[in-house]
């Protein structure tokens, strides 16, 4: 049925049309339209505005490099509207693109939406499936190539990876400030703790169009939001002046969520290491040669980024990382993305701190269950959230489950009835199933815990002095002499 309706409006909306777009300096803002189409009653008119530029730097850039950079950002925010009737030709009237940016495009297209596509059950094999046809051709680039002033644009969202990029990257001393789209409050707190006093902020206004196009039963779904914030991130450093880009993507990332007509999907694509050289090798060529754009997290697990936030009680009271409530600020307790997250954090906090980190034990939910086995690997598939591996959340659980049980040897009867709030010896609802049901089946739980805590991926962009910092961040957290911190340093099996 929803291949039907896919087959359907294409056949009734054959062509998307990137129309235009424009750039205009409104009262120190940079204000960044864009004009798409498709067929002749559908228009989308969605808006970038980038806050605090000087007039003066505006007027020492090249006006065709600041054309090439917002054109750019226009290729990225058309697949927001595309998907909407998923047509077979997309025609890019404004700029210029070779054939190898087209390429480019293309396969972007293609893996940055495998979900959108999953979802829809939309066969994307054939060679025709999506064709982009160009106005004008270019023979090759024209990257802004002047030197860039050697500070760094941090891209900074309210969750757990921003928060740990932020505190190293004050810790490694550099100059840095930080990039926020349409900041959210716990975006905002944790930009304040790093001691950021002006950061750069962009709004992002999406066309009420196509909600609207939702609402009547167009297609819908997830399109590549990270590679939206790597050519966001390249602009704003181009206009203001940083030599260095710097995000959060961790190499959980590269896993992969399902697979759907012999290709893999995967929900993070444009966070892998894959999309960053991709990414890279993109921007030097077209956008700017002498931008430095890279995830400081990379070569780490998700779990060994949770573990040493663990060391910084500060950050634990400010990140967010539920999708579900970012406007509220809060956990919701119940999607994926929250019990991953709490499952992760579960060996390395006490109870009393996990319950002022998420407001309450998410494990004692009996609907966490299902999602637990979910991001186990023992039902269905990953969830279509930035969620930690299969092998990340065994290791989680097991660990987790040692720390329960080596703080109960040390507590009276008493004590442990009090802490679990209920018999002696009673587990949390989500981690006895995990004890009885998933665990049972990794007799090599101990090692995959192992290998995860000790891993580092030589996969990545790092500068040396930042590989340094990270690397020493990960020896003293093995050298942590708290109990709790230690659990995860024996891990017999």
């Amino acid at each position: 049925m929803k291949q039907a309706k896919a087959d359907e409006l294409r056949e009734r909306y054959p062509q998307f049309t990137y129309e235009s777009f424009a750039h205009e300096a409104i009262d120190g803002d940079l204000a960044i339209r864009f004009h798409f189409s498709i067929g002749p009653d559908i228009r989308f008119d969605p808006e970038i505005r980038i806050k605090s530029i000087a007039q003066s730097r505006i007027d020492s850039i090249d006006p065709n490099v600041i054309d090439g950079l917002v054109f750019h950002l226009g290729l990225i925010e058309m697949l927001s509207y595309w998907k909407t009737t998923c047509s077979p030709e997309i025609l890019v009237k404004p700029g210029a693109l070779n054939t190898e940016q087209i390429a480019w495009w293309k396969d972007l297209l293609l893996r940055g939406m495998g979900e959108f596509f999953y979802v829809n059950e939309i066969d994307f094999r054939q060679a025709d499936f999506v064709n982009i046809r160009v106005a004008s051709m270019a023979s090759e680039g024209q990257p802004y190539d002047r030197a860039m002033t050697d500070r760094t644009l941090v891209m900074a969202s309210g969750g757990k990876d921003s928060a740990l990029t932020l505190q190293l990257i004050q810790e490694a001393g550099v100059e840095f400030n930080c990039l926020m789209l349409n900041p959210l409050p716990p975006a905002a707190a944790l930009v304040a703790e790093a001691g950021c006093q002006s950061p750069v902020i962009v709004k992002r206004t999406i066309d009420s169009r196509l909600l609207e196009l939702n609402k009547a039963g167009f297609l819908n779904g997830h399109t590549p939001f990270s590679a939206l914030l790597s050519f966001l991130g390249v602009t704003c450093a181009v206009l203001l002046d940083y030599r260095s880009v710097i995000v959060s993507n961790e190499r959980s990332s590269n896993e992969a969520n399902v697979e759907f007509l012999g290709t893999e999907v995967n929900h993070q694509y444009s966070k892998t290491f894959e999309f960053e050289q991709r990414f890279r090798g993109y921007a030097r060529n077209y956008l700017a040669t002498g931008i430095d754009y890279f995830s400081l997290l990379r070569p780490l697990y998700e779990i060994q980024i949770i573990r040493l936030i663990a060391g910084y009680p500060e950050l634990l009271q400010i990140f967010r990382s539920c999708n579900r409530n970012q406007l509220e600020g809060t956990w919701c307790g119940r999607c994926p993305k929250c019990i991953s997250v709490f499952t992760l954090f579960y060996p390395f906090l006490s109870d009393s701190e996990l319950i002022r980190t998420f407001g309450e034990d998410f494990f004692e939910r009996e609907d966490a269950i299902p999602v637990l086995r979910q991001l186990a690997g023992i039902a269905g598939h990953k969830p279509f959230e930035c969620v930690g591996t299969h092998e990340e959340t065994i290791a989680a659980l097991h660990l987790g489950l040692r720390r329960v049980r080596i703080t109960e040897e040390g507590d009276s009867p008493q004590r442990r009835k009090e802490r679990k709030g209920g018999a002696e010896g009673e587990l949390p609802a989500a981690l006895r199933f995990a004890e009885e049901e998933i665990l049972p089946a990794y007799p090599q739980a101990g090692e995959m815990a192992k290998n995860v805590l000790s891993a580092w991926s030589i996969a990545h962009n790092l500068p040396a002095e930042f590989e340094d910092l990270l690397r020493r961040r990960l020896i003293a957290a093995d050298s942590a002499i708290l109990p709790i911190r230690k659990v995860d340093l024996d891990v017999e099996t």
